[in-house]
């Protein structure tokens, strides 16, 4: 390591321990720290100045992806020294990072940490769902595991946790920034986890009919299928010790027949985690006691530790103050693995007025929904699977899984799409057929072919649901 890059790592590491206020314990009930997460809107903008005009030269000095693009783009660190010059710099995308790991595996070049400053850290590998495109490894040293237990505490006490909570965790420990950063956010509060992975949904039932647990932490399809099992058991989900659903990998507040059925299933309030693996690992966005109020469904976002933004979907320029648009996340809360203007890419409108809980940071209205990589373009028509969710689940009896499958017509190539759904009166002589057909048609202005097959058919999945299989012949 050149002297220059030591000396930019330890400005930045120097600069994030300055911010981490109120680091281990909650300030009051109402915020986990007051002096930031009531921040006036001068004062934010002061830490996210301040901390990018020192990450940039620590990007430039230690990651080679960022200092070949700097140079590329014929600027310097001190270029982008504030969130006014962060415009200059054009967004980085999955592809991009796809194409430095091709050219240099399994890690690729935009680390900012050598193998000699890894050994020393200790680390641990995490990796991106591959929903869509090629899963992308990042490793994450023991500093930064530090600041996700923290920043994720900030969230989950913002959504009600406390202490007297037992949370229940329902997923596969696999290489997930989610499950493992809120296990370090619960241990930092002093909240009880009942670790669930490996169990199926009967055993997973009995545990909450044995140990009572407060908060279910899993993908809402998961939350839908436990509910079930619940029933099918004889048991009835609603009237468990169960009071908030925690939801991550798929959205759920944002689609209401989603988020209405999970909560008359359980009786229980949902709240979610928004992030990505990539420059968000822990709680990007999150829900805070105020959602679902006069404003509706929204979820914050901590601007002290990342600059949020929304950007148009065709250009990529950022759109203005309270237009929809593509978010766009600036990460100042790692060591290595800080990103400028990285495409989130789920669409989103920003509104940056003091919220009802007193927290002054910006709200991503509606939630996150949409994401651009997911869009299905049929016939010249565009759509996303979270539409067609919306349609199917808010027909009564259906099952709470789907599936769409996208095929090419043998006869004369034209593109058309099946809906898959579950209901005890199932088959080719279905009269649900034309319910739900309509149902999509009334949504996305598409006929689709509908399949209704047997309850129980569809797959359950502990992580994302894959529910678009994509067979058509010009893909």
């Amino acid at each position: 390591m050149t002297d220059r890059a030591e000396k930019t790592r330890n400005d930045w590491l120097a600069t994030l321990a300055k911010f981490k206020a109120d680091p281990d314990q909650a300030a009051n009930e109402r915020m986990w720290s007051p002096r930031l997460d009531g921040a006036s809107r001068d004062e934010i903008t002061a830490i996210q100045n301040e901390k990018l005009s020192v990450v940039t030269p620590f990007l430039y000095e230690n990651s080679r992806f960022y200092r070949d693009r700097f140079d590329r783009l014929d600027l310097t660190p001190s270029d982008i020294a504030s969130l006014d010059d962060l415009v200059k710099w054009p967004v980085v995308d999955k592809s991009e990072m796809t194409r430095d790991v091709e050219a240099s595996p399994p890690y690729g070049h935009f680390t900012t940490m050598g193998e000699d400053i890894w050994q020393s850290r200790g680390w641990m590998l995490f990796s991106t769902s591959g929903t869509t495109g090629t899963p992308r490894i990042f490793r994450y040293s023991q500093i930064d595991r530090e600041y996700w237990a923290w920043s994720n505490a900030r969230a989950m006490h913002a959504m009600g946790f406390t202490p007297a909570d037992t949370v229940f965790m329902m997923t596969g420990y696999g290489p997930h920034v989610w499950a493992w950063g809120v296990q370090m956010g619960l241990a930092k509060m002093g909240i009880g986890l009942l670790p669930g992975g490996g169990m199926d949904g009967a055993m997973r039932a009995g545990i909450v009919e044995r140990f009572k647990p407060t908060v279910l932490c899993c993908t809402p399809s998961y939350a839908l299928y436990l509910g079930r099992v619940m029933q099918d058991l004889g048991r009835d989900p609603a009237t468990s010790s169960v009071t908030k659903l925690f939801c991550a990998g798929e959205p759920s507040m944002a689609i209401g027949p989603t988020r209405e059925k999970l909560e008359d299933l359980w009786g229980a309030r949902l709240v979610e985690f928004y992030g990505c693996t990539e420059a968000a690992p822990q709680a990007g966005g999150y829900a805070c006691e105020a959602t679902g109020g006069e404003d509706g469904y929204f979820l914050h976002l901590m601007e002290d530790l990342q600059v949020w933004e929304t950007v148009d979907p065709e250009t990529l320029e950022t759109t203005a103050p309270g237009q929809r648009g593509l978010s766009v996340c600036t990460n100042l809360i790692s060591e290595s693995s800080p990103q400028l203007r990285f495409l989130v890419g789920d669409f989103t409108t920003l509104n940056h007025e003091t919220c009802a809980c007193g927290r002054s940071h910006a709200r991503a209205m509606g939630c996150f929904q949409g994401r651009a990589d997911d869009l299905i373009n049929l016939r010249g028509i565009k759509f996303f699977p979270t539409q067609i969710e919306k349609a199917v689940r808010a027909i009564p009896g259906l099952g709470d899984e789907f599936q769409i499958v996208l095929t090419s017509r043998p006869a004369d190539g034209m593109d058309i799409m099946k809906v898959v759904v579950e209901h005890s009166d199932h088959g080719p002589a279905s009269k649900l057929t034309e319910t739900v057909a309509a149902a999509v048609r009334a949504e996305i202005e598409l006929r689709a072919d509908i399949e209704v097959v047997a309850p129980g058919t569809l797959p359950k999945t502990e992580f994302k649901a894959k529910r678009v299989t994509d067979e058509r012949a010009n893909r």
